[in-house]
């Protein structure tokens, strides 16, 4: 019986989706909700599943399409068995080695008008985007080898490869182009000494780990610093809609996580009242999925606050931009020795540069700022963190 594979229902707003990825081509064999098919639309990747056991009969649209709800993709043969190849192609394997050998021919030579290449030399233009006939061939009769592809990619040649943008980079790149030119945006900086919170760190991250089966990591305190501020400055927690100011009474704090694919930033919900651990077990949780692009529509939705760090690769100082409809963005960056004076005398700190982006038609400067030495305050002495003071 033939079962028709169907695209599942898109979540809310999503109008279509792309055919991403094929794990199955026709005549192969599947399982009962094996995953044969990824979709990606402009937030996220979904798995298409199996809906029987049986043998993929046909595909009727291809990685690149574009598809709908409810759409037909491909038809399954429920019950069926792939067919068993391998052994149709032994009996003549076998014949083979009954027939006469036969005398070592001459390799011919390639017809007039085609370069000389064997399979590998050609597999390896294509991987690389490399013309074969514009290649030296160093090989027996100037015949052209993978090794001579590969010198000309590394540097032979100026290679270019275009390539149209996933579906999720293109929306990235929509969004921000909205924010810059809706919003106006404002970039105040400070500096943290976080000289208190890597000791910290290092007196407890053992035992924490121990304890919670979590890593104790930068991002907890940064969600902790940034709540109390929330908190204290209720205009960053704010948003605008249309004419109107929207003050949010809850804490969801956007923790942004780079995959392949592009800037994802689920949410953190209620981090006011989340503990230390589990902060770190759903940003843990979180990064996992992201990079394996298993997050949901919801885990990234709402949220009211963004913290960003590019310190991970190394980023000394930037202005992150704002994640719209947020009034307000913090950078974080690289931990960085550095001399400070400190009761007036020179002494080297662990110092990291702080920038937090804003909405300046709600937010002003004395906002920004005072919001910005909070957090700065907080994080060079977090027992305040605990007392709330």
């Amino acid at each position: 019986m033939s079962i028709e594979v169907k695209v599942p229902m898109l979540p809310e707003s999503i109008a279509d989706a792309t055919i991403a990825k094929w794990h199955k081509k026709a005549g192969d064999a599947v399982s009962r909700d094996e995953n044969i098919m990824d979709l990606e639309t402009d937030k996220v990747m979904l798995e298409v599943p199996s809906p029987t056991d049986g043998i993929l009969k046909e595909i009727r649209k291809k990685e690149g399409d574009v598809v709908h709800a409810n759409e037909i993709v491909a038809i399954i043969e429920a019950g069926a068995a792939a067919k068993p190849v391998a052994a149709e192609k032994a009996a003549p394997a076998a014949k083979t080695v009954e027939a006469a050998p036969k005398k070592a021919e001459p390799e011919k030579s390639a017809p007039a008008g085609t370069v000389p290449a064997g399979p590998a030399a050609r597999r390896a233009a294509a991987e690389h985007g490399v013309d074969v006939s514009q290649v030296q061939g160093t090989g027996k009769g100037g015949r052209v080898t993978k090794d001579n592809v590969i010198s000309v990619a590394a540097g032979g040649q100026r290679i270019e490869k275009r390539v149209p943008m996933t579906r999720i980079r293109a929306r990235i790149a929509e969004r921000l182009m909205e924010v810059t030119q809706s919003t106006a945006m404002l970039t105040t900086f400070n500096e943290v000494n976080l000289k208190e919170v890597m000791e910290l760190r290092a007196r407890y991250k053992d035992k924490f780990e121990k304890t919670y089966n979590a890593r104790l990591g930068f991002m907890s305190f940064f969600v902790k610093a940034s709540v109390e501020a929330l908190k204290r400055n209720p205009l960053v927690n704010a948003s605008i809609d249309g004419n109107d100011i929207v003050y949010h009474g809850y804490f969801d704090i956007g923790v942004a996580v780079s995959t392949e694919r592009g800037l994802v930033v689920p949410v953190l919900r209620n981090a006011d009242k989340l503990s230390m651990a589990e902060i770190e077990i759903q940003i843990a949780d979180y990064a996992q999925k992201a990079r394996a692009g298993k997050l949901s529509l919801e885990e990234m939705q709402g949220g009211t606050f963004t913290i960003t760090n590019g310190g991970v690769f190394g980023s000394l100082l930037s202005t992150p931009i704002l994640n719209s409809p947020q009034s307000a963005i913090l950078g974080m960056h690289k931990i960085q020795e550095r001399p400070v004076v400190e009761n007036g005398q020179i002494v080297i700190r662990p110092m990291m540069y702080l920038a937090m982006s804003y909405d300046h038609r709600i937010i002003d400067g004395k906002d920004s700022v005072t919001f910005l030495v909070t957090i700065k305050e907080l994080l060079e002495d977090p027992a305040r963190l605990l007392l709330e003071v």
